[in-house]
């Protein structure tokens, strides 16, 4: 049996230049490849899965499937730090040992931030 393994994790969007240098900044990444603008991409500065932005006519209404859990060591100021640059907050999760928030990025895609607490 084949194992996976992740290269890419794309995104749907009308503006891939845009929406792949606003993820760069997030990431501390670099755009890598233009394309013309209908697929660009960022890769990260650790080595991990590129990330992609694929131009499209007409993204998926609504809320997306899958979404990126990006850990950070402050929630808070990382969520304020994206709110400025552009991000939108859907929620703030709370259970016992850990919390979230939820964002969505300039073109809606959703994505957590997430901190363990200190025990």
């Amino acid at each position: 049996m084949t194992t996976l393994k992740l290269g890419m994790i794309t995104f749907d969007t009308t503006d891939a230049v845009a929406l792949a240098g606003w993820w760069a900044r997030q990431v501390g990444g670099e755009v890598q490849d233009g394309n013309g603008g209908w697929f660009v991409t960022v890769a990260l500065p650790d080595g991990g899965p590129v990330l992609g932005f694929q131009k499209v006519a007409d993204p998926t209404p609504g809320k997306n499937r899958i979404h990126l859990d990006l850990n950070v060591p402050d929630r808070a100021a990382t969520a304020a730090a994206l709110l400025t640059d552009g991000a939108t907050l859907i929620a703030e999760q709370e259970m016992p040992g850990f919390g979230w928030t939820v964002l969505a990025d300039p073109d809606g895609n959703q994505f957590c931030l997430a901190q363990k607490e200190s025990a």
